[in-house]
């Protein structure tokens, strides 16, 4: 423990002279409060600390100790379905302990409940040898997640004794004959949050996470393993699109961090998660779901901590060989603090007075992201997909954040404030956006449903850019310019952003729309327009094709609220269009000369 003295405080930045053997990275207990620190700064025997509580009262004088440890989380059972701060302080227990509804300093409490025992189940026997990342036992945390108990990093051996029964976190479960003699473990691991978890291989990622959102699916597609940014102005719906991810893709647990955003917004999913009931297990969303609250009241400091405090529980998930989605909201406010405790720094800025290593930070956190084999002899597979929100302030894409992000991340869902004013949600703007994963996942697709799925995406995104340019057309001479094909493209394209793009997150049915129901909903729209095309060919009338099929097309725009268990009327309804179709052509003669 080297104790040192506090020279300067200047807000969450506290320095300290006398800390020639701390060294960078380290915790601390600064003050007569004892409020947690970490190190980010050496200069001589002058160590600058940033300080994860409010600072307010510290002077000089007082004392600063530190642990000679790394800003570390635990990992171990009791992980899943809590509500931690930045720095994995369980908030519940917090808000009981110090009796306040605000965050007290200098509170001291373990991350995870060291009372509570747990069923440990051992996989193992006596005399196996073990390596680390092998599965010594398992502890069924909810009902969701079996939460298995690996060797830690670094660790080999034979086992020497394992347990079956109830223990705490802090009782030993096993104990390892290793080449420096007998250690014993419990089903606790500390991990450094700033450090990545070390895997055997990374894959190249190529299965879709399929998330419910027909834009998404459909046009811009994310893999298990890949990483997402969704920018966008401030209304446009981030925090909604982030929720829908988080309550319907189909992954084994969601780390969910809001970072620095505003109270409510946490409040909203504090709320509406424990009520949300899982599709895949019928339980509460709650029980996959890790949430790290960071609110724009807490700390600044605490923010730039909370999201490698999510990264790394994501990880030690994903080291169990489950397929972990991490959704940060948002980023902005997590470059904000860098920016904050850079300039407190004193050092050089770089745009827009972000400091110069915020896109080798955004990248180390992206880099994270990934489908794995994980460490241990049974080669299990594992995925992290990162999610994050950008709030670029006025909304302006081309700011440092947005750009830095942009440069790591394969999937970019452009948010849009007109379209989120002419309430059309999720607002991605469909000609902005991109996913560097569609042609694997459109393949992927292709074999999954044995259908031409990715032609049919490249024929509704073309269809879609014909429309922007004759939108333009039709702004400039008028919509009677057009010639009937041409008009043909606006109806369908107007049918596949109302009926197929637009969807209400609060609809019991239209929230989620599974992966085969987008494809019958997604070729009923196109059979119309080839039917339409291919009767236009035939001479006849727009106008006669329009007024003949109001009833089809009215059953097009309600076939988004069939329930999953009804889509093969979907069918019916692609035959029906044929027939009728043909029926106008034939009448078509008869019709002009009345």
């Amino acid at each position: 423990m080297q104790q040192g003295t506090i020279i300067k405080v200047s807000g969450p930045l506290v320095m300290a002279k006398n800390m020639s053997d701390a060294s960078i990275q380290n915790m601390c207990y600064v003050g007569d409060a004892g409020i947690i620190g970490e190190i980010i700064e050496m200069r001589g025997d002058v160590a600058s600390i940033q300080v994860y509580e409010e600072s307010t009262g510290i002077g000089p004088g007082e004392p600063v100790v530190t642990t000679g440890k790394p800003l570390s989380v635990d990992l171990a059972p009791g992980l899943v379905e809590q509500i931690f701060d930045g720095i994995q302080r369980p908030l519940d227990t917090f808000a009981v302990q110090s009796n306040s509804n605000f965050l007290t300093r200098g509170v001291k409490i373990p991350a995870l409940d060291e009372e509570k025992k747990w069923l440990f189940v051992p996989e193992v026997k006596v005399g196996e040898p073990v390596e680390a990342g092998d599965v010594i036992g398992a502890v069924q945390e909810t009902k969701s997640i079996l939460h298995r108990i690996m060797v830690p990093v670094g660790v080999s051996g034979t086992v020497k004794m394992v347990q079956h029964g109830e223990f705490t976190i802090n009782e030993v479960v096993y104990v390892l004959e290793t080449a420096t003699g007998d250690r014993e473990f419990t089903m606790k691991q500390k991990w450094p949050v700033r450090k990545r978890r070390p895997v055997a291989q990374k894959l190249n990622p190529k299965v879709p996470m399929i998330t419910g959102q027909r834009v998404i699916d459909t046009f811009f597609p994310i893999v298990k393993g890949g990483a997402a940014a969704v920018p966008g102005p401030f209304g446009a719906g981030k925090t909604v699109v982030q929720h829908q991810i988080a309550k319907w893709a189909d992954v084994d647990l969601v780390v969910y961090v809001g970072c620095g955003e505003r109270g409510n917004e946490m409040t909203d999913v504090l709320n509406e998660f424990p009520e949300l009931i899982d599709p895949q297990t019928g339980e509460s969303l709650m029980e996959r779901t890790v949430l790290i609250a960071n609110t724009s009241n807490m700390p600044v400091a605490a923010r730039e901590a909370s999201i490698y405090t999510g990264i790394t529980i994501a990880e030690y998930f994903r080291d169990m060989g489950y397929s972990v989605a991490i959704m940060a909201d948002s980023t902005s406010r997590w470059a904000e603090a860098l920016r904050e405790m850079s300039g407190r720094l004193e050092e050089m800025p770089g745009d827009e007075g972000y400091p110069a290593y915020l896109g080798s930070r955004l990248a180390e956190y992206y880099e994270r992201a990934g489908q794995v084999i994980t460490l241990g002899t049974e080669e299990r597979q594992g995925s992290i997909t990162a999610i994050s929100a950008v709030s670029p302030s006025g909304g302006d894409i081309s700011e440092p954040v947005t750009q830095n992000t942009l440069r790591v991340v394969n999937v970019f869902w452009g948010l849009d404030a007109p379209l989120a004013q002419q309430r059309h949600f999720p607002s991605i703007n469909w000609l902005n956006s991109y996913s560097l994963y569609a042609n694997q996942t459109g393949e992927y697709l292709d074999d999954l449903l044995q259908t031409n799925w990715s032609e049919m995406v490249a024929e509704g995104m073309k269809l879609l850019q014909e429309e922007a340019e004759l939108s333009e057309i039709v702004r400039l001479v008028g919509i009677d310019s057009l010639s009937d094909e041409d008009r043909l493209v606006l109806e369908i394209t107007k049918s596949i952003r109302e009926d197929y793009l637009q969807q209400n997150a609060f609809d019991e049915v239209d929230t989620f729309t599974s992966i085969e129901k987008q494809y019958k909903m997604l070729n009923l729209i196109l059979t119309f327009y080839r039917e339409a095309t291919y009767a236009l060919s035939l001479n006849a009338y727009l106008s006669e094709i329009m007024e003949g099929t109001v009833a089809i097309r009215d059953q097009i725009a309600r076939s988004k609220f069939l329930p999953e268990s009804e889509i093969s009327k979907i069918d019916e309804v692609t035959s029906s269009v044929k027939s009728r179709l043909r029926e106008i052509v034939a009448e078509g003669g008869m019709s002009h000369h009345d």
